[in-house]
């Protein structure tokens, strides 16, 4: 196996204590820097593009990462102009990573979308923004956005856009990445199903006469690092039953990365050996000890995945 990549996912600190993840996670040898997005939660979530767009002057190498943007809620022309200002301000450093979310209707709702709509609409959406990143002038004619002959400018520095991974676990999201995605991120998910989610996403990009060279197979990584196996464990479904606001207590040991460090390497393996070349670790602990662990995965974890 190849030597996977490594991103950090971390929850909403106050600025300077989310500015200095920041310039550790790249001090560190992380590869890149995400965050999650919606505009409604029942957790504080900064807005996923402006928290990026905080890294770009105070970071050089990293890249910066939606984990996933829910595109459904925005106008796609929004976006793109929104991503394209983003990847220049950075140097050409976005992974804009978009889903369709879904588990909030009220969100939707606030947004004046169709909840129903919301599939559809990312599909639409992903072709609208590559289409304004790539032509001056652009023409588009869908269900839910057309225009003719307009240009955002500048472009993004990245040719012919930044990569659009594309977020989501159900058959739907699968084939919407075979189809359309440079990736795909998935949560929330053991590594049998990693195996069975890779293969459908082959079979999409085939029947779409796509090549998957240089897709990126990654998977967003709730883990909880440390010496006391049992307190990992303990601490781990605290903060994913809080993330998702429910019991994870029955869940944890199918789909958590907990324990030891060794612990932790044997499961990472099993989604290695399931076709994972790339984790977003997010450290799921009380925020206040987020940096100790993301110090101990760099020293622990990062080093013993060659």
């Amino acid at each position: 196996m190849t030597a996977p990549s490594f991103g950090v996912s971390c929850s909403g600190h106050p600025p300077d204590a989310q500015f200095a993840i920041a310039r550790m996670a790249e001090a560190r040898g992380f590869d890149s820097i995400w965050c999650g997005d919606h505009l409604a939660f029942h957790n504080p979530i900064y807005e996923s593009l402006t928290l990026l767009a905080s890294y770009a002057s105070i970071t050089k190498r990293i890249k910066l990462g939606s984990a996933v943007y829910l595109l459904a809620l925005r106008s796609p022309a929004v976006a793109a102009k929104v991503t394209s200002t983003l990847d220049v301000l950075c140097g050409g450093r976005l992974i804009f990573g978009v889903g369709v979310g879904g588990e909030n209707p009220k969100e939707f709702e606030l947004a004046g979308v169709p909840h129903r709509e919301r599939g559809a609409r990312v599909t639409e959406g992903i072709d609208v923004v590559r289409t304004l990143w790539r032509d001056t002038p652009a023409t588009f004619k869908g269900r839910f956005t057309s225009f003719e002959n307009v240009s955002i400018d500048p472009k993004p520095v990245q040719k012919p856009g930044p990569p659009i991974w594309i977020g989501g676990r159900s058959d739907a999201a699968l084939a919407r990445a075979g189809r359309q995605g440079d990736g795909w991120v998935s949560y929330v998910i053991h590594a049998d199903r990693y195996r069975q989610s890779v293969d459908k996403i082959h079979a999409a990009a085939e029947a779409a006469g796509r090549s998957l060279d240089g897709f990126a197979m990654a998977h967003l990584t709730f883990i909880t690092v440390g010496r006391d196996g049992d307190r990992a464990r303990r601490q781990w479904i605290e903060r994913i039953s809080k993330r998702y606001a429910q019991d994870f207590t029955p869940l944890a040991d199918r789909y958590g990365v907990f324990g030891t460090p060794d612990q932790c390497l044997e499961r990472l393996d099993g989604f290695r050996s399931a076709g994972c070349s790339y984790f977003i670790l997010s450290p799921s602990c009380p925020p206040e000890e987020e940096r100790e662990q993301l110090e101990m995965m760099a020293a622990e974890i990062l080093p013993r995945c060659p």
